[in-house]
């Protein structure tokens, strides 16, 4: 059947953009070029860019307003050479040091310039911090002496400032970091980007659970075995090693990606669908993550390395990275909840680089029935029914469940239904930053990280970074470069395949 055929839409709620300045520290650099400005671009082309709003260029790197858009005409899709150059014609850039007060003079000029060309109402401003987290608190606090962070009581026009993980290293940094940005800005002021909440399935996990009748009634211990969330790259680090280094697979996707994935999955439903309402059940469910145990962590925790395969390199192989570097590159770890809907319902996350392909899902396993009927089946031998929900490459839902197979004998096996959203766009989609990013420039903070939830990610994890500092806990385990990762990582279950 065509998926299309099936597709009622009764909730779409159009908002309009606001007029707004796009300032982005950093645009020289790789987020911005590969990510950021090819996602406004597309907002422009799709009509979701407001006609007074304007984007401005912040960087060290010595071009000029001439030299950037050029720059950008290589970088952005040229198929219809009038829009990009209408859309050029709203790309500013300025050059300066980022603890220069002079360069933030400057900006709050241009800023002041631009509001006066067009526009027929007081523009909001949009920070966007696409930078490594130590210039945080060298940006944030001369934008504040600058003026340029100064909002009425209402919050109009809005001030609003978007930052890139990681949110501290640990619990004790995190806090120092909350802290100071709160010197400066109000949590309504703050939006702390996570991309992978900006993915169509992920988003969609709310109206999968909260508007359908045929899951919300199952969706708890009674009738789910287990749940399995995957983040895999079949890339390596790349040029990331100073990043990594010093992070870690563990800070660099499990306290945001994997526990934001988890907590859709497994929170309760909100009191309303406001931005405040979803992450205060967010909040309560992280709350209720039970503490690793510390005294046989490698029972519920894997860690491991990549090794040199084939033609691919092993990770202390790669540019920047120590010759005997025991940074993990891939992690498994299994999670209780303690609440009533999760009681004894294990959660296993597992996430690495440099394995056998690009797989990011989210899969619910369902309980066999009591008792087959069907001789000599047994319940226990049946393929589980199971729902997975596709993050990337391609984003998508299936469900296995049981069914006849075709023909004359009395067969029985798993039967997949499936579809992915680019078949219902008509092969148009939004990309994660273009919704997050219209989302910011709207003042909607639904889809991003809220101070209380870092601090609660942190304390779970803080204890296990902790003890990783002891060779001895968890010892890494090195797994082919290529490879579906360690194979300690059975131990906690029997993992789909990659």
């Amino acid at each position: 059947m065509e998926n299309g055929n099936y597709w009622r839409g009764n909730f779409c709620l159009e908002v309009s953009p606001t007029p707004d300045i796009l300032v982005i520290f950093g645009a020289s650099g790789d987020l911005a070029r590969r990510k950021l400005l090819p996602a406004i671009y597309n907002l422009f082309r799709r009509e979701l860019l407001h006609g007074d709003s304007h984007i401005v260029g912040c960087a060290r790197h010595d071009y000029d307003t001439a030299s950037f858009r050029e720059l950008l005409r290589g970088v952005l899709p040229p198929a219809e050479p009038e829009q990009l150059e209408a859309f050029l014609q709203r790309i500013h850039y300025l050059r300066g040091d980022y603890g220069d007060p002079e360069s933030y003079r400057q900006l709050g000029a241009k800023l002041e310039e631009l509001g006066k060309l067009d526009a027929a109402m007081p523009l909001n401003y949009t920070f966007y911090l696409a930078t490594p987290s130590s210039l945080y608190l060298t940006i944030v606090p001369q934008l504040s002496a600058a003026g340029l962070l100064k909002e009425d009581f209402e919050g109009t026009p809005w001030r609003h400032v978007v930052m890139e993980k990681p949110f501290g290293r640990d619990t004790a940094s995190a806090q120092e970091l909350d802290l100071e940005l709160h010197r400066y800005l109000k949590e309504r002021q703050i939006y702390r980007i996570d991309h992978y909440l900006g993915k169509e399935t992920v988003q969609n996990i709310l109206m999968l659970r909260f508007a359908n009748i045929i899951f919300e009634p199952i969706w708890n211990q009674h009738y789910i075995a287990k749940v399995e969330i995957t983040a895999a790259e079949e890339i390596g680090i790349g040029r990331r090693a100073g990043y990594f280094e010093s992070a870690g697979l563990l800070r660099d996707m499990f306290q945001n990606h994997m526990l934001e994935m988890l907590s859709m999955v497994a929170m309760e439903m909100p009191g309303e669908f406001s931005a405040d309402a979803i992450r205060d059940e967010k909040l309560k469910l992280i709350r209720a993550i039970r503490p690793f145990p510390q005294k046989n962590l490698e029972t519920v925790l894997v860690r491991g390395q990549y090794a040199a395969a084939g033609d691919l390199a092993g990770y202390r192989q790669e540019e920047g990275v120590a010759a005997g570097s025991t940074t993990e590159t891939f992690v498994a770890a299994k999670l209780l909840i303690d609440n009533w809907r999760w009681r004894g319902v294990p959660f296993f996350l597992r996430s690495g680089k440099r394995l056998k392909r690009r797989l990011s899902e989210i899969a619910i396993t369902f309980k066999a029935v009591p008792h087959s009927i069907f001789q000599p089946i047994r319940a226990q031998d049946m393929t589980p029914d199971t729902l997975v929900l596709s993050v990337q490459p391609e984003e998508g839902m299936s469900l296995t469940i049981q069914a006849k197979q075709p023909g004359p004998k009395l067969c029985m096996g798993g039967l997949m239904m499936h579809f992915n959203y680019a078949e219902l766009a008509g092969g148009e989609s939004f990309e994660a930053y273009e919704r997050l990013l219209l989302d910011a420039m709207l003042g909607d903070q639904t889809l991003f990280i809220r101070s209380d939830i870092i601090a609660a990610s942190w304390r779970l994890f803080t204890p296990v970074l902790e003890a990783w500092r002891n060779p001895e806990c968890c010892p890494l385990e090195l797994y082919p470069a290529g490879s579906s990762g360690p194979s300690g990582a059975d131990r906690l279950t029997e993992w789909r395949e990659l």
